[in-house]
């Protein structure tokens, strides 16, 4: 079982990532085995990344580059598990139908590289609901899905039953809690309307127990990535937290 950090919200938090290395520390002391994305702006930053991850003996699970192309070939390159699937556009305002069929082609460009690609499901994108996610997943039947918990639930969605019919396509999770801020927003305005935040933060009931469980039941081997979208304190001591709650809901 494999414990890592989808640092988008430690990047917000300190403005970026300055130093790989120092953060790479702190993760494997707070209990982590690696950061989710391998982020660079050039080859040579993405080997000296892949690097220090291997010389710390911490994993990255794949790699956003500057252009979709160099993703898919740097993962490859480096052997990564999957590549998050990446059409330029997932806005809400291109047909769903259109989607599927670019997001096929970049599912099928994948495969000639030997990797998996997998669809983020994330409010204000094409595929934001429960509806969407199931008409996904029927209509591009070799795509994996890096499903996230507290995007899916915020959008009305339910985990466990996703979990349960498409386990064998999880690339990886992402664990986080949701605190509603403002009630009267709609998902449109989703970013007023709430934030994402450590476990046992939120407050409407993110049942992250019953996902994490129906993982285990359903014998799932990918990796548990903890992500805070929004910090209020130090984020490695609040990742570790909800690490900690992971690690007891799977114990």
């Amino acid at each position: 079982m494999k414990f890592g950090v989808a640092d988008y919200g430690m990047n917000v938090w300190s403005g970026g990532l300055f130093d790989v290395e120092t953060r790479l520390v702190e993760l494997k002391k707070a209990g982590f085995d690696g950061i989710e994305r391998l982020e660079a702006a050039t080859e040579a930053q993405a080997l000296y990344n892949a690097m220090t991850a291997r010389k710390l003996r911490m994993n990255f699970l794949t790699c956003q580059a500057p252009a979709a192309t160099l993703s898919l070939q740097w993962s490859a390159a480096l052997q990564f598990n999957y590549v998050w699937l990446d059409v330029n556009d997932h806005s809400r305002n291109l047909p769903i139908e259109v989607f599927c069929r670019r997001a096929n082609g970049f599912v099928a460009a994948a495969a000639r590289y030997g990797i998996r690609a997998g669809l983020h499901n994330h409010l204000g994108s094409r595929i934001e609901n429960q509806q969407e996610l199931l008409y996904f997943m029927e209509e591009c039947p070799d795509a994996m899905l890096l499903l996230d918990i507290g995007h899916l639930h915020a959008a009305g969605g339910n985990c466990v039953e996703v979990i349960e019919k498409y386990a064998e396509r999880l690339c990886a999770v992402h664990f986080k809690d949701v605190e509603i801020l403002n009630e009267s927003l709609g998902l449109d305005r989703w970013y007023e309307r709430l934030r994402f935040c450590g476990l046992g933060e939120g407050n409407c009931a993110v049942d992250y127990a019953a996902a994490a469980r129906e993982l285990m039941r359903k014998n799932y081997k990918n990796w548990f990535l903890v992500e805070h979208d929004t910090h209020t304190d130090e984020p490695v001591k609040q990742l570790k937290q909800s690490l900690d709650i992971l690690k007891n809901i799977l114990a």
